[in-house]
């Protein structure tokens, strides 16, 4: 048994939605199917979920909304028109819609996901009628209906254990089932959606609760590459990776599958397979537990911006028995997570999400830690992208650092942070965001050639 996930750009118009009814149909063991909201046709396109983030906001804001409900319907109806759908299948998106429009706004973060949630949830719809005008078995199933629980944390939900136990059941139908990503419902029955990127996780949840044989992950990339094909031309393809060194290469910056969407999978032993809907035949990259035989390569270089780095100083902060408890409290009290918290021994560096600490909550934040802690000196630096270099075969490799930082040295790049991991397959340099292009194209002429 697989399971299938399409992301948005492969569904984003009628061509694309009739060569997922391919795949689909193409394999006997293909029997769920999750769908992501119709994507971008092309560079100057709108994503159907920021169409309908558009249509909330209207409400919220007490303005019109019907303009652009409708051109949400329009996405919808090009498909229905070209694939030569009933027209039923329209006027039932198109009631749904404006239902959800008219529902309680009160809660703007409830209300914003009951929105959001239309595009997965009307595309599943449309992709199960296009197959069964092919002749295909197949229907829509409800992640309400199905028992996919989640927390109340809108716009963030985190899956509710029980579910695994009732999605399990979909192992025993017999249609193909089609099952929309993203979201699901809350033990008080409100839609709530995971973070954007969420089909992903969908489609690993459900990997996991039915014991597939494999979760095929569709894009529209033929393989994850070593590194970002827009910063290093020709970049060599990864045929296969390690679970821990795709959520490595995810968390980092890799787009092609959601770092929490590894989770599920990892947990119940599910291997991952990336591969193109555009070129279904190609083998794409393979997911594994672990690798057979580990070599001392570097699978992958990955970089990603948007991060701060607040530095604090204090002399003999070494011999102060829970210091880095109490400095930690106060970002837990703020409400902040951190990523990563090198040191030394009177100095400790704490490297955050840029866009989670404004101006206001910045000076609150130093404030705290000043009049706290006793710091002798506090401050934030930011602008700061984090280049990562993975590979499990790191572990058994001499000399590795010193090649990275050869090669970040010959590209004029400043180190301004570096962290290896405990696990040691993946080490971290933090540089200055303009510099993170010029970064990756070294490294990966030192490892790759």
């Amino acid at each position: 048994m697989k399971v299938c996930k399409f992301g948005g750009s492969s569904l984003a118009d009628a061509a694309r939605v009739s060569m997922v009814c391919d795949i689909v149909s193409s394999d006997n063991d293909r029997r769920i199917a999750v769908v992501s909201a119709p994507g971008k046709r092309d560079d100057r396109d709108t994503k159907v979920t920021d169409l309908l983030i558009t249509c909330a906001m209207k409400k919220l804001a007490g303005e019109p909304y019907e303009e652009a409900v409708e051109r949400v319907v329009a996405r919808f109806r090009e498909i229905q028109v070209e694939l030569e759908l009933e027209e039923s299948v329209i006027d039932d998106i198109q009631a749904d819609l404006f239902s959800r429009m008219e529902s309680d706004s009160s809660d703007s973060g409830e209300f914003t996901d009951l929105l959001k949630a239309a595009g997965e949830d009307n595309c599943a719809k449309l992709v199960a009628s296009a197959l069964r005008a092919r002749g295909c078995n197949a229907k829509y199933v409800n992640p309400r209906d199905a028992g996919m629980l989640l927390s109340d944390e809108f716009g963030n939900a985190e899956l509710l254990p029980e579910s695994y136990e009732n999605l399990a059941g979909l192992s025993d139908e017999s249609d193909v089932i089609i099952f929309p990503g993203f979201f699901g419902y809350t033990r008080g029955g409100k839609v709530a959606t995971f973070p954007r990127g969420g089909s992903d996780i969908t489609g690993s949840i459900l990997a996991a609760a039915v014991k597939a044989d494999a979760y095929e992950n569709f894009t529209d990339v033929d393989s994850v590459f070593a590194a970002d094909p827009r910063i290093v031309p020709d970049v060599q393809p990864i045929k296969e990776l390690t679970f821990r060194e795709m959520r490595e290469l995810a968390y980092a910056g890799f787009s092609v599958l959601h770092d929490e969407a590894i989770v599920p999978a990892v947990r119940a032993g599910i291997p991952i397979y990336v591969k193109n809907t555009g070129r279904p035949s190609l083998p794409g990259t393979k997911i594994v537990p672990q690798h057979v035989d580990v070599d001392s390569r570097v699978v992958g270089i990955a970089c990603s911006d948007g991060f701060c780095t607040i530095y604090v100083s204090k002399y003999l902060m070494n011999r102060e028995v829970g210091f880095g408890r109490r400095l930690l409290q106060v970002l837990e009290e703020e409400g902040l997570s951190y990523e990563h918290t090198p040191s030394g021994i009177d100095s400790m560096s704490i490297i955050l999400r840029e866009d989670a600490l404004g101006a206001e909550k910045e000076k609150h934040v130093l404030d705290r830690m000043r009049n706290e802690l006793g710091i002798d000196d506090v401050d934030i630096e930011r602008g700061l992208a984090l280049v990562m270099i993975v590979g499990e075969g790191m572990h058994y490799s001499v000399g590795v650092a010193a090649k990275a930082t050869k090669a970040l040295s010959d590209a004029e790049v400043n180190i301004e942070m570096m962290n290896q991991g405990s696990s040691e397959i993946s080490m971290m340099f933090g540089v200055k965001a303009e510099d993170r292009k010029r970064a990756v194209e070294y490294l990966y002429r030192a490892f790759f050639g």
